[in-house]
């Protein structure tokens, strides 16, 4: 690993190591130091695993929790117990770590052995969890267990509000997805912290001063579109505003994606394929099929099938002597009706 190596790592972190040495040890897999000696990145990656629950802890306290202002001044969370431990559980699972490692382009510096690479482990997601880890588990010997530095990496790394909302549009993702697709990249982010003073610049979106208790301010710049900004109480209420921003602009000037714009022309040979591509790019659950078999009066079969998405009120059925046409029927019935009902 060379100097541009981790200048390029500590830009996508967020963070400057004093010992770019830990830096590299994170990436170090066992099956390299068997082979050539020196230390590697699992004593790191306990660390990190354990610095990452409790710094998702406490995102979470300060997303949802505050104290009470009455008699008694006490710690009020928005949610219970069990739905933190639901979106703590979404925030720190395997595949969640491994899919921020592989947007986030890090895997590609793994020093691994020739086992390793021979089996292209960079590529697993359990290498990749372990990678995230083993980063902050860095950070933190680094800092010295610097609690806003280790929050700082995590927010950028792990991007944790593109996983706690749900029953809303979710600004942020929406934007970064509009982003890859247009760009390829990420938009840029960048996080300041109020200390009294900040004159709104006009010539971005959403110009506005900050409210009472709202410390932070976040701006966001995609390639091609306005910068915006955003203030909040936390981080991720301000990046939530100022992705918000981005949104109703792309909104405003008929830029945003729709579901037509997702498929090439409807066919009837493709319909299955063009339904399951909108079904995994979330506009609707995975379509359900059912089908059942029954003979004409010569003794010739006749299947019958059917095809379901749990959002949509109707259900589309065919007929043919091939089930396969017939569940293509199907389902470019349903192709057809989410596409005429989306442009209502």
């Amino acid at each position: 690993m060379d100097r541009n190596d981790i200048s390029a790592i500590q830009k996508i972190i967020g963070y400057e190591f004093h010992n770019s040495d830990l830096l590299q040890q994170a990436f170090i897999r066992r099956s390299y130091s068997k082979e050539k000696g020196g230390e590697n990145n699992e004593v790191l990656e306990f660390i990190g695993d354990k610095v990452l629950d409790l710094i998702v802890v406490k995102i979470l306290s300060e997303e949802f929790g505050s104290i009470t202002s009455g008699d008694f001044h006490e710690f009020a969370s928005e949610y219970q117990e069990n739905k933190l431990t639901e979106i703590k559980k979404r925030l720190v699972e395997k595949d969640t770590l491994a899919n921020c490692m592989d947007d986030l382009g890090l895997a590609d510096y793994l020093i691994m052995g020739e086992g390793d690479r021979k089996n292209h482990v960079e590529n697993s997601p359990s290498v990749m969890e372990d990678l995230f880890e083993a980063i902050l588990g860095a950070v933190a010997i680094d800092s010295n267990y610097d609690l806003q530095a280790l929050q700082d990496v995590v927010e950028l790394m792990l991007n944790p509000e593109t996983l706690i909302f749900e029953d809303e549009i979710n600004y942020i993702q929406e934007v970064q997805d509009w982003s890859i697709r247009r760009t390829g990249e990420l938009p840029e982010r960048e996080f300041q912290v109020n200390y009294g003073y900040y004159t709104p610049n006009p010539a971005i979106l959403n110009p506005h001063s900050p409210g009472v208790n709202e410390r932070h301010t976040c701006y966001v710049t995609v390639d091609g579109v306005k910068k915006a900004v955003g203030h909040g109480t936390s981080k991720v209420k301000a990046h939530e505003e100022a992705a918000k921003a981005i949104y109703d602009y792309l909104d405003e000037n008929n830029m945003l994606y729709t579901i037509q714009d997702e498929i090439d022309e409807p066919s009837l040979n493709m319909a299955i394929n063009q339904l399951e591509t909108l079904a995994r790019r979330g506009y609707f659950s995975l379509p359900e099929y059912t089908a059942e078999e029954h003979h004409d009066e010569n003794g010739n079969p006749i299947w019958h099938v059917e095809c379901h998405i749990e959002e949509v009120e109707y259900y589309f059925d065919a007929e043919s002597s091939s089930k396969k046409q017939a569940k293509k029927q199907a389902a470019y019935d349903m192709l057809m009706y989410v596409l005429d009902e989306e442009e209502r």
